[in-house]
């Protein structure tokens, strides 16, 4: 990969993650937009959790990545439109759904842009685990006087855990951490529980829910035991909603006891470009109408030639980390 620009093009940087846990900040030449796209001078970039699986160097993982490669939560002001462009102009401050955002520039077709208002003006947006929460939410068809678990409470829990309290629920927050259990807490939560042995929480959801257990239960973590644990919490005839990143092999499932149960399993998931854009929308109003407030949960920060911290400490989640953000250089 040929990562030098003309002497005469104008450049923009990029990180390349070169190798498993390895990157490097590389110079690209910057492309005017095509028909129908916008380019974006990014302010930022939110760090996925679903990035630590090609970070690790996985076998079916292609080193070096494009620059600005994995990066999916970015968001900054347009700088240049492309012929057909008609929702922005250059200067408008935008989030986007776009795929090398690990950088100082990214592109994307306009539908899948979503304008920031002024109210949001010097505040992050990570529109696209914005909108995921969103539209889990949304799915979760969460109703006033339930009672929810929320199994996980990292960014995307706490952010359940806030738009479910203020919804009208009774939030159970389950996570490992004690600072996570603080953090759900100050979301809302009216009980948290550690998440340290299997059947202590269940019995102790149980007493909690005078043996009824939880209308709705939200599985947040992408991992074998929180899903088993999730249908053990869930009620007779309640909702299970797995909105866990399931990524690093096959899971089963007690298909006895969710046969049983009567349980609507929901795959939480979105796909569809237009589903991820709407969801982004639906977060710059619960954000500027105050019914949604992230701020409290970006909790690090990094210039963006320090994106290999950042995913470490996604990895590792030193005190407090619940999210980490890079900085566009």
């Amino acid at each position: 990969m040929d990562l030098s620009p003309s002497p005469a093009a104008h450049a923009y940087s990029g990180v390349v993650v070169s190798g498993p846990g390895k990157i490097l900040l590389a110079q690209a030449a910057l492309r005017e937009p095509v028909a129908g796209e916008v380019r974006v001078r990014l302010e930022g970039c939110g760090v996925c959790a679903s990035n630590l699986t090609p970070w690790s160097g996985p076998e079916w993982m292609t080193f070096p990545t494009e620059p600005g490669g994995l990066g999916h939560e970015g968001w900054g002001r347009i700088d240049a439109v492309g012929p057909g462009v008609t929702r922005f102009a250059v200067g408008d401050r935008v989030a986007a759904l776009s795929y090398h955002a690990y950088s100082s520039h990214d592109f994307a077709p306009q539908e899948n842009v979503v304008p920031l208002p002024a109210a949001l003006d010097g505040q992050p947006f990570p529109g696209e685990p914005l909108g995921c929460a969103m539209n889990i939410f949304q799915r979760s068809d969460i109703r006033p006087g339930q009672t929810v678990a929320i199994v996980g409470i990292g960014f995307l829990g706490a952010l359940l855990t806030q738009l479910a309290a203020k919804a009208g629920a009774r939030v159970i927050g389950v996570s490992r951490r004690p600072e996570s259990l603080e953090v759900a807490r100050r979301m809302g939560a009216a009980e948290t529980i550690a998440m340290d042995d299997h059947w202590r929480i269940i019995e102790e959801v149980r007493t909690l829910t005078d043996g009824r257990f939880c209308e709705r239960v939200i599985e947040a973590v992408g991992m074998q035991w929180p899903l088993d644990l999730a249908g053990e919490l869930a009620a007779e005839r309640g909702r299970l909603i797995v909105a866990g990143y399931h990524q690093d092999g096959p899971r089963q499932v007690n298909m006895q006891m969710w046969n049983w149960k009567g349980l609507d399993v929901i795959n939480a998931h979105e796909r569809d470009p237009a589903v991820y854009v709407q969801g982004i929308r639906d977060a710059v109003e619960a954000i500027a109408e105050g019914r949604l407030d992230p701020s409290s949960l970006y909790t690090h920060r990094y210039p963006m030639d320090q994106l290999d911290q950042a995913l470490n400490d996604t990895r590792d989640r030193p005190g407090n980390f619940i999210k980490a953000l890079v900085l566009a250089p």
